[in-house]
């Protein structure tokens, strides 16, 4: 039996996305711009760099408030061209 996302979350609720791309100066910039134009706030994003320091991981915390943004900010994080992964 398959549970789908919205059927597990209550809206509004907290919700965080982790961005895995490149070690690029503006990786976190990019992010924060993408997450501003769905879910506009005051982030202040965590930075991890991988051990050997070619990517970052970067964590952003959202107030979601319907499934669709959810679904919209994973494909547009996951559309920025330094970006590896979004989870």
């Amino acid at each position: 039996m398959k549970t789908k996302l919205n059927e597990l979350l209550e809206f509004p609720c907290p919700f965080t996305y982790k961005v895995m791309g490149v070690a690029h100066p503006e990786l976190v910039n990019r992010v924060v711009e993408v997450v501003q134009r769905h879910a506009p706030g005051d982030y202040s994003p965590q930075v991890k760099p991988s051990s050997k320091g070619n990517y970052h991981s970067v964590s952003i915390t959202i107030t979601a408030t319907h499934i669709d943004q959810v679904e919209t900010l994973y494909e547009e994080l996951g559309n920025i061209e330094i970006v590896r992964m979004v989870l």
